[in-house]
């Protein structure tokens, strides 16, 4: 069963962090119609969400030029990404 909202601030919080999920969903993925208007409700009314958008897409934009320099990609070597596996499996099986 789902909590109620009970005070304004819960309200509003999850709120914001329904719009974080939104904004950062936006910029990898569409999103659905109910999506776009529910973000676009949110941030006609929320200044910081709206300051948090921009910031988010500034970060995307200058992670892909890091990640992009000359037009070569950077990639991860096999071995690398093997022990990346491994340790996330051990970690996931310790939990």
């Amino acid at each position: 069963m789902k909590k109620a909202l009970k005070t304004e601030k819960e309200q509003i919080a999850y709120n914001c962090r329904k719009a974080t999920l939104l904004i950062e969903k936006k910029q990898t993925i569409e999103l659905t119609a109910r999506e776009k208007m529910e973000l676009q409700l949110h941030l006609a009314g929320c200044y910081i969400c709206q300051v948090y958008e921009k910031q988010s897409i500034m970060i995307n934009s200058m992670m892909k030029k890091a990640f992009t320099m000359h037009g070569d990609e950077i990639k991860l070597d096999t071995s690398f990404k093997e022990q990346l596996k491994q340790k996330i499996h051990d970690k996931m099986r310790n939990n």
